[in-house]
């Protein structure tokens, strides 16, 4: 394990503290069917990323996210919103404000303790005791396919998504908070799901967050 990652790391092996468990997947890698299982083995709540599939295939029917999301693209610029009409201080602006409410919503999210997807939790948590980093990951193929048999979208479908998707996310935690969630480094526990069959990560996912906590 990482030290920085380490379970019971720094401020030691207290408790109260709740574990948790981040993961960050390669799109259909399987974490949302594996993050709700680990929840439950622990007896934990499971906390979903903040935008889903279909929100960033189409943000602009996104009644819950549409604001938060198209400023995220926003601060982006190129492809994915662009800076016409705005100014490099009001960006730079946007960019430490949703930070900053990440950073609470993370925070909280880790007090109730359980498993929490995506959100740049990996960093924001990288020194918390009693935590776990996990990255999921996959042959593409296999990725596309559990992805569309997951939504009740075809192949193709699926395939413009892991595309984009695995590019935007990794987009936005570079660009918000200056990391690469593609790197391995950054996890206790890597897991390819191609070879690992969903089970076998929950349990070894259970395992490695129990034994941290013993």
């Amino acid at each position: 394990m990482s030290e920085q990652g380490t379970v019971g790391g720094p401020g030691g092996t207290d408790e109260s503290v709740k574990p948790v468990v981040t993961l960050w997947e390669q799109y259909g890698a399987g974490a949302e069917e594996i993050g709700q299982e680990v929840a439950k083995s622990l007896g934990l709540p499971f906390h979903a990323q903040a935008f889903s599939s279909d929100d960033l295939e189409h943000p602009e029917a996104s009644l819950e996210n549409r604001a938060v999301l198209t400023t995220v693209l926003g601060t982006m610029g190129g492809a994915y919103g662009g800076f016409e009409g705005r100014d490099i201080v009001t960006t730079q602006q946007e960019r430490r404000d949703l930070i900053t409410t990440n950073n609470v919503t993370v925070r909280q999210s880790a007090q109730e303790g359980g498993v929490i997807i995506g959100r740049n939790a990996t960093v924001i948590l990288a020194d918390r005791p009693r935590t776990l980093h996990v990255l999921l990951t996959g042959e593409v193929k296999d990725r596309v396919e559990r992805a569309a048999a997951a939504a009740g979208i075809s192949v193709a479908q699926a395939t413009k998504r892991q595309a984009r998707e695995d590019d935007v996310r990794a987009e936005m935690s570079k660009v918000l908070y200056g990391w690469n969630p593609h790197e391995p480094d950054h996890y206790d526990l890597v897991l390819n799901t191609s070879r690992i069959p969903a089970a076998a990560a929950v349990s070894a996912i259970v395992n490695a967050i129990r034994a941290t906590i013993s």
